[in-house]
C-alpha cells in the first residue's frame, strides 16, 4: 500500500507517540509507586538547604534561598502529577505531601520574619500558620468522622498555595531584579495569599459544619 506524502507524516507521528507511550510504560510499576514519595521527601530535604543558604553572608544568599525554594515548589506539582498520571496515589503520599507543604511554607516565613523584622510580615505570617494549623485540625476530625471528603483540596486552596508560593518566593530573593521591585511584589502577593488563605479557610468550615446546623 502506497502513502501520499501526508499521509506518510501522520502514520510517522502515531508511530512516534505509540513509542513514546510505550516508554513511558516501561518504567517498573514499583519506580511508579515510588517516584512521587522520593519527589516529597527530595521537598523536605531541601529544607534545612534552604536555612543553610539564606544565612550565608554573601550577597547571593538570597537569591539562590529563593531558587531552592523555587525547586521545592515545582516538586510539589511534580509529585501530585506523576502520582495522578502513573495513577499510584496512596494514603502515605495523601499524607506525606500536605505535610512536607505546610513545613516548607512554615520555615520560609518564619526565616523571613525574624531576618527582616517588619510587623507588615508577621501579621500575615501569624495568620497563615495559623489558617494551616486550623484546616490540618479540622481534615484530622473529619476524617475521624469519615467525612474528609468535605473538606478536600477545591480551587481555591490551589490559587491559594500558588499566591503563596510565588510571594514566599519573591520575599525570599528580596534584591530588586531588571527593575523591579521584587522585595514590595512579595509583601503584596503575601497579602493576597492571607485574604485567600482566610477564604478558603471559611469555604473549609462551612462544608464541615454543613450538616452540624440545627434545623427549625
Amino acid at each position: 500500500m502506497s502513502y501520499t506524502p501526508t499521509a506518510r507524516r501522520i502514520v510517522e507521528q502515531i508511530v512516534a507517540n505509540a513509542d513514546s507511550r510505550t516508554r513511558m510504560s516501561a518504567i517498573p510499576s514499583v519506580m511508579k509507586h515510588r517516584i512521587p514519595t522520593w519527589l516529597t521527601l527530595m521537598r523536605i530535604a531541601l529544607l534545612p538547604v534552604i536555612i543553610v543558604v539564606f544565612y550565608l553572608d554573601t550577597s547571593w544568599a538570597r537569591p539562590v534561598s529563593s531558587l531552592l525554594f523555587a525547586l521545592a515548589g515545582i516538586t510539589d506539582w511534580l509529585d501530585g502529577y506523576l502520582a495522578r498520571r502513573w495513577q499510584t496515589e496512596s494514603r502515605f503520599g495523601a499524607f506525606l505531601d500536605p505535610v512536607a507543604d505546610k513545613l516548607l511554607v512554615a520555615t520560609v516565613l518564619i526565616l523571613i520574619v525574624e531576618f527582616d523584622h517588619s510587623p507588615w510580615l508577621t501579621i500575615p505570617a501569624i495568620m497563615i500558620i495559623g489558617r494551616e494549623i486550623t484546616i490540618s485540625a479540622l481534615r484530622e476530625w473529619m476524617a475521624e468522622m469519615g467525612e474528609r471528603n468535605k473538606v478536600a483540596v477545591g480551587w481555591i486552596g490551589k490559587v491559594k498555595t500558588t499566591v503563596q508560593m510565588v510571594a514566599l518566593g519573591l520575599l525570599l530573593w528580596c534584591q530588586d531584579f531588571l527593575g523591579l521591585p521584587i522585595y514590595q511584589m512579595g509583601i503584596v502577593g503575601l497579602y493576597i495569599a492571607t485574604v485567600l488563605t482566610f477564604w478558603s479557610m471559611i469555604i473549609y468550615m462551612r462544608a464541615a459544619f454543613a450538616d452540624t446546623r440545627p434545623t427549625a
